[in-house]
């Protein structure tokens, strides 16, 4: 532990940083902000000096353009985007590490799209047949990849549908719920006891992908997830947004659901009342250890036509070789998605999804960083990779693919700093790193955030659950020890509820809708900020003399062992 948290002086003379700000407007001149001190040698002092706000604006002014149509995974867009960041990273001279001695991993997927063909209906134990809506009272996908499914099942209310050991907690309780469908909670039970499900923030058992692919394994037919916006901490329109149009898959190879749905609050209340049962006494009720599965009397019945595309997307991936002969096989690893939602081509209006904060502002940041990496005179000890992964958006899938097919083994990787949705707000005061705390880096990264004057920020809304649902968690379930950086709510010439309601703002108007679009008045000195504080971790973390290693009993800590 202390070898790992020991400050690298021997590396170099304390060189003092003047973290640079630039002033947006007309002059783009720049002026200091805070100096701070940061402990790294000269030369790479040096390459970060040069990380630059603009840089940074004009890949994601490119990147949101219309031109590139949202970069929809295997759309045109997203393969002018991910050729793109190819033709940066061999301009930096950056050595490709992809398939054939190219920059490009080919990621096999399958596209999905639901037809109009396709009818979703439930059969309450009494009234009317509900006939709903596609879209605005349902979402729902046949994960079995095939072009028709039908369903004629029983629907089990089985609470939040988790099973956890560790917490003495199963929805299940034994019930054979195979040809079921499975009518279930978004989130977890909630709790303030950090012992229990980590109280307020939300584990991978809330996810909406932990609960199908548990109901998958199950058995079970099909899921219906109820959305409420508190619980699922978005709303409507993000799940609507996120599950029109195709969606993308990795090939299936194992059980699949062939309906996995979500639907509106008001459509469960509605089954609940026709079966005689109250919807909010049944979410209390699921809050128990006691709780057991509750058959609805009440049918699903679904006719499922798809459209199946087997296609080729790309995660870009390249790599800076590292010098220390004992160590260059090892490697720091930086990541951000390229993919967005495309276009919607049956919506009126503006129906591209551009994706300037989501997430052309983390390849921007990826860019820059591979840039300045390469450009210094002075290289890591580690080798440094540089992955942009595709369809990210469609479930971390390309992070996925490349946690299981890394470029080099995934037990020589000491860590995944990933960049997702660095809004450009101006200086930062702050940084977020939720999840690095669950690593033996963590006190290297306390340090650094002092040097830069950045105060670290515990997660403003742990119950969304935001470590589960970027790609620095696709690495950390192969044992990389793996977080993203981001700013906090805090910046400068402004208050934190100033930062809370941009980040209400964008959540409410802005996130996975067409209205994310590059604005020439966004301010990318926070995204540099974090460039900056993620070149200083990823030179220490090159350069200290063991791997980082997740906390004794971390949840990824196996697979960790596993894979060294």
């Amino acid at each position: 532990m202390h070898a790992i948290v020991r400050r690298s002086v021997c590396m170099g003379a304390l060189v003092f940083l003047a973290v640079l700000a630039w002033a947006e407007g007309a002059s783009r001149t720049p002026h200091n902000s805070t100096p701070a001190s940061v402990r790294l040698p000269g030369t790479a002092f040096a390459a970060l000096e040069t990380i630059n706000p603009e840089h940074i604006r004009w890949h994601v002014r490119f990147l949101s353009h219309d031109l590139l149509e949202g970069r929809g995974t295997g759309q045109r867009g997203g393969d002018i985007a991910a050729e793109y960041i190819a033709t940066q990273f061999a301009e930096y001279g950056l050595k490709p590490a992809g398939d054939n001695g190219s920059y490009m991993q080919k990621v096999p997927l399958v596209g999905i799209t639901p037809l109009p063909e396709s009818t979703f209906r439930i059969q309450a134990k009494s009234g009317a047949m509900m006939n709903l809506k596609p879209l605005d009272e349902y979402v729902a996908y046949d994960d079995t990849q095939q072009p028709e499914s039908d369903v004629d099942a029983d629907i089990v209310y089985v609470g939040y549908g988790i099973v956890a050991p560790e917490y003495n907690w199963d929805d299940y309780k034994g019930v054979d719920v195979r040809g079921k469908v499975l009518l279930m909670l978004v989130n977890e039970p909630p709790s303030d006891d950090p012992k229990f499900f980590k109280g307020r923030a939300l584990t991978y058992y809330g996810r909406w992908t932990y609960k199908y692919e548990e109901a998958a394994r199950k058995g079970a037919a099909g899921v219906i997830l109820i959305h409420q916006t508190e619980m699922a901490s978005y709303p409507w329109e993000v799940v609507r947004n996120s599950n029109s149009g195709e969606k993308a898959a990795l090939k299936v190879d194992g059980p699949a659901l062939k309906v996995a749905s979500w639907v509106q609050l008001d459509v469960a209340r509605k089954l609940a009342a026709s079966s005689g049962m109250d919807l909010d006494k049944m979410m209390a009720d699921a809050r128990s250890r006691d709780f057991h599965p509750v058959e609805m009397g009440a049918k699903l019945k679904a006719h499922m036509v798809s459209k199946i595309r087997n296609f080729d997307s790309n995660n870009v991936v390249a790599i800076l070789p590292g010098t220390d002969r004992n160590l260059k096989n090892e490697a720091i690893m930086y990541t951000a998605h390229y993919d967005h939602l495309g276009i919607r081509p049956d919506m009126p209006g503006d129906n591209i999804y551009n994706g300037a904060d989501d997430n052309a502002t983390g390849c921007g940041i990826l860019l820059e960083l591979a840039r300045a990496w390469a450009g210094s005179p002075q290289k890591p000890r580690r080798s440094i990779i540089f992955a942009s992964v595709t369809a990210e958006e469609q479930g971390l899938l390309g992070s996925e693919y490349l946690g299981k097919h890394p470029p080099i083994p995934a037990g020589k990787i000491s860590l995944d700093l990933n960049y997702d949705d660095v809004q450009p707000l101006g200086a930062p005061e702050e940084v977020e790193v939720s999840g690095a705390e669950r690593t033996t880096f963590y006190p290297i990264v306390e340090s650094m955030a002092k040097d830069f004057r950045l105060a670290i920020r515990p997660d403003s809304r742990p119950e969304a659950g935001h470590y589960y649902r970027s790609d620095h968690f696709s690495l950390a379930r192969v044992g990389i020890p793996a977080f993203s950086i981001n700013e906090g709510t805090k910046f400068k010439g402004h208050d934190a509820a100033w930062g809370l309601e941009q980040e209400r703002q964008y959540t409410a108007k802005h996130y996975h809708q067409p209205s994310d679009e590059y604005n020439p008045n966004m301010d990318f000195v926070a995204d540099s900020a974090m460039a900056r504080f993620g070149f200083a971790l990823g030179w220490e973390a090159a350069s200290i003399p063991k791997m980082i290693e997740w906390q004794k009993g971390d949840e990824f800590e196996a697979a960790r062992q596993k894979n060294q």
